[in-house]
C-alpha cells in the first residue's frame, strides 16, 4: 500500500509540474503575441501622413461611379501622381488615372479648384488627401 501511495504521489507531482510548465509556456506565448500586437498598432499609428503635406480634402463621394470630389488646398495634382487618402475609416494609396473639372477631363488640378477623381474605395466627406 505504501508503495502505491508513493507512486501516486510522484505521478501527481509530475502532472503538477507538467501543468505548471504548460502555463508558463502559454503565458510567455501570450506575452509574445501581445508584444507583436502592440508593435503592429504602433506601426499603424506611424502613418505616412506624418511626413506628407496635406494638399486637399474630400468634399463629396459619388458611389455609382466611385468618384470623389476633392477641394485642392495646396499645390497642384496631376494625372500619374500618387495620393494617400486618410480618414476615420478610410486609409489607402492610389495612383491618379484621371482628373475632371466640371465634367471635362484635365491633366492638372490647381490650388482652389474642386476636382473629381476616380477612387478604388469609398471615401467620406472630410477625408484628407496627401500627395506622395
Amino acid at each position: 500500500m505504501a508503495k502505491k501511495k508513493k507512486r501516486q504521489a510522484t505521478r501527481n507531482k509530475r502532472q503538477v509540474k507538467k501543468v505548471a510548465k504548460k502555463r508558463v509556456v502559454k503565458k510567455t506565448a501570450k506575452k509574445k503575441v501581445a508584444k507583436k500586437a502592440v508593435a503592429k498598432k504602433q506601426a499603424k499609428k506611424q502613418a505616412p501622413e506624418l511626413s506628407l503635406e496635406k494638399i486637399g480634402e474630400v468634399t463629396h463621394y459619388f458611389p455609382h461611379v466611385k468618384a470623389a470630389a476633392i477641394m485642392l488646398l495646396k499645390d497642384g495634382l496631376r494625372v500619374g501622381d500618387n495620393i494617400y487618402i486618410k480618414g476615420h475609416t478610410t486609409k489607402f494609396k492610389e495612383k491618379i488615372k484621371s482628373i475632371q473639372l466640371d465634367r471635362v477631363p484635365i491633366q492638372e488640378g490647381r490650388k482652389g479648384q474642386e476636382i473629381g477623381l476616380l477612387v478604388k474605395s469609398r471615401v467620406r466627406q472630410g477625408d484628407s488627401v496627401y500627395k506622395i
